[in-house]
């Protein structure tokens, strides 16, 4: 379980191809606090520590996990937003993340606003009712507010404080993002369409 309140930014130092599987290695500034079998969210995915050596961490992803994500598109040298999952007592300071990613998206514009940056989204599939305006959504791991909504469609508002802490200020038009819809929303969705 996290809160999309990112920690640190990471760094992509390597991948390894292993039948299906690829294994990535990454530097973060927590590394010397990590274990093995832990879990961290990376761009929103939960994935397993399962190799910590002096300079980097691994984590196994399969395919599964690669259809779903933006993770196929990581090469050394990609910063990747990081959480590691909430302790029990805990604040919740954004909201309920699974770290089970739903779907990718396209970042379609960013636009600066005097301050403050606008970044719009297309979703790679609709999902009518899932996202709804000033509801919560998992961006890159990122707990953000719904400014605009759509079933395919939608953005969020970023603040000098996200925009230098996390990803998003490399993020750029075109590039593809991995997206968690509010746990609650998706419960509600499934009651309802059950009737």
């Amino acid at each position: 379980m996290f809160t999309g309140i990112i920690e640190a930014t990471g760094e992509v130092a390597a991948i390894e191809h292993e039948g299906s599987n690829i294994h990535i290695d990454l530097v973060a500034p927590f590394l010397h606090e990590l274990k093995i079998d832990q879990s961290v969210a990376h761009n929103g995915v939960c994935l397993t520590v399962v190799n910590i050596s002096e300079k980097h961490y691994r984590v196994t992803a399969i395919q599964e996990t690669l259809d779903r994500t933006n993770l196929s598109a990581w090469k050394p040298g990609t910063i990747v937003n990081l959480e590691r999952c909430m302790r029990l007592g805990d604040r919740l300071d954004g909201h309920i993340v699974q770290g089970h990613v739903d779907t990718t998206a396209r970042c379609t514009s960013v636009i600066e606003t005097n301050g403050s940056w606008l970044f719009s989204f297309d979703l790679d599939m609709a999902n009518p009712g899932m996202i709804v305006e000033k509801g919560s959504i998992c961006v890159n791991g990122v707990s953000l507010t719904v400014v605009n909504a759509g079933d395919q469609k939608f953005s969020v508002a970023i603040i000098p404080y996200t925009f230098e802490h996390t990803n998003f200020s490399q993020l750029q038009e075109g590039d593809p993002v991995n997206i968690e819809f509010d746990i609650i929303g998706k419960y509600v969705a499934r009651m309802l369409s059950s009737r």
